[in-house]
């Protein structure tokens, strides 16, 4: 059997899929365009799904099965090569410490307007002010799943209140209160903190849009650590410039990677970040027990007993 891994910014140690199972051919070519050369007979590729381009499926007639390293797959439906038959399974659930980390670096951030005191610090100005604690401050979470439990355990060490939007979910540990999307604009309303993390499809682009921006607080601020397109960005844009709300925290974009005239850069009531959510410095060791029991299971011959299976 030979298995792809295309992978080459630390998100997988090829390596230690050799040790494991030494009767495997595992190609580690790098790069996509690199896979090109070594990818005819895998029947397996290992790799975060928004770098696999259609021309390496296309050039894989016997793949069976798409490990994604990332959570997100939805750069998947679009490749027209990807066989409807093809299983695909994603890293859902590692990703919790380092995005519960983000969410609160950003409420940190945002509150205690850490873009000014970066800029008072650059200029050599020594200016205090009373500082903003999380302590009963609201958060609502868009989307309840195992991230948003993650940061529903830490919001609740630091005190908050947590409120989630959730149709598939009426009660969970660590949540107050979990309302169906239909009454978003409600908890929009409570929040200090709206936090995106529903998946991206067609029942949420645009999810929150002029309407949701409309209902909350001017005191509140929006985090989005889910997809850009969950967001309707230029009514996210109009809220901040005219301040119907606070300021934003954005790790995703519609546009990856954001366009250098876009009018988010130089808003002084907004944190950015790369995209770098999902990212951990112990990634590799986060993902490995999910792709390794799923290889056990593909090689047995037994795709239903694998982990995280999205089709």
């Amino acid at each position: 059997m030979e298995i792809l891994v295309v992978e080459n910014s630390g998100h997988f140690k090829a390596a230690d899929l050799r040790a494991a199972f030494p009767g495997v051919t595992i190609h580690d070519p790098g790069t996509p365009a690199a896979a090109m050369t070594c990818c005819a007979n895998s029947e397996a590729i290992i790799a975060l799904a928004h770098e696999i381009p259609d021309e390496l499926i296309a050039a894989m007639p016997r793949l069976r099965w798409v490990a994604s390293l990332s959570t997100g797959v939805d750069h998947l439906w679009t490749l027209k090569s990807l066989k409807p038959e093809v299983r695909v399974t994603n890293g859902r659930g590692i990703h919790g410490p380092q995005m519960a980390e983000l969410a609160f670096m950003y409420m940190i951030g945002l509150s205690r307007d850490f873009n000014q005191i970066r800029e008072n610090q650059k200029k050599h100005v020594w200016k205090r002010a009373l500082q903003p604690v999380l302590v009963n401050k609201t958060v609502v979470m868009v989307g309840v799943g195992v991230i948003s439990e993650e940061i529903a355990a830490r919001c609740k060490a630091f005190g908050m209140k947590v409120v989630g939007v959730s149709n598939a979910r009426a009660q969970t540990p660590g949540f107050d209160l979990i309302l169906p999307r239909a009454r978003l604009a409600e908890a929009a309303g409570m929040a200090d903190f709206l936090i995106a993390l529903t998946p991206l499809d067609d029942t949420t682009r645009h999810l929150i849009d002029a309407r949701i921006f409309a209902a909350m607080k001017p005191s509140a601020f929006i985090i989005n650590i889910a997809r850009g397109g969950v967001i309707d960005e230029p009514a996210m844009i109009a809220a901040l410039r005219d301040k119907r709300i606070a300021g934003a925290g954005l790790d995703v974009f519609a546009v990856e990677p954001l366009p250098d005239d876009n009018p988010l850069w130089d808003m002084p009531n907004v944190m950015m970040s790369p995209r770098i959510g999902g990212m951990s410095d112990i990634y590799a060791d986060q993902i490995y027990p999910v792709i390794e029991h799923n290889l056990r299971a593909f090689i047995a011959g037994r795709p239903d007993a694998m982990r995280n299976i999205v089709r």
